[in-house]
Formats: C-alpha cells, sequence, structure tokens
C-alpha cells in the first residue's frame, strides 16, 4: 500500500475539480482537436469573455492547459497529451 500523501492527492482533487463544470469540460473536449482562441470559445458558449477567461484560468492553474500568445490573440492547447486518455477513459465509462 502506497503511503497516504495528503499535498499530492490535494493537487489531483484540484485537477478533476477544475473539470467538473460543463463548460471547462467541453473546452477541454475541444482543445483535443487543436487550439482554440479565447475568442473562438466565447462565441460558441455564449458566454462574456470574462467568464471564459475565467474558466481558462482555472483549467491553467490545474495544469490542463498552456496558453500561447500569437500577436494579440491568446490560443490554447492542452498541456499534457496524457489528458486524451482520462477523457477517453470517462468517455467509456459512461
Amino acid at each position: 500500500m502506497e503511503p497516504f500523501d495528503k499535498q499530492v492527492l490535494q493537487k489531483q482533487v484540484f485537477f478533476f475539480k477544475a473539470l467538473a463544470h460543463p463548460t471547462r469540460l467541453w473546452i477541454v473536449r475541444q482543445l483535443r482537436e487543436r487550439d482554440h482562441s479565447v475568442h473562438e470559445f466565447v462565441e460558441a458558449v455564449g458566454d462574456d469573455f470574462s467568464t471564459i477567461s475565467k474558466h481558462l484560468h482555472i483549467l491553467k492553474e490545474a495544469h490542463i492547459v498552456a496558453d500561447d500568445k500569437k500577436g494579440t490573440a491568446v490560443y490554447y492547447r492542452l498541456s499534457h497529451p496524457c489528458i486524451l486518455s482520462v477523457l477517453h477513459c470517462m468517455e467509456e465509462t459512461l
């Protein structure tokens, strides 16, 4: 049995909590295909810029997404390809 490491477990809980919102989960699913700008998410979801930015900030804090600035636009991408495995497992389970 592995030791109980509350700090590591708290980080893992933060990761899953970041995914536990419909908009954030949808954003992560869109990033499977390609990088997207904040404006693309705003248009698709219909929320205002600040709301989408907050969702992206939470995903970034959880190390789920990373951002790249291209000119005046900020594009988001999945930070680690292994996140796709988590999504696939969840989809197969449900």
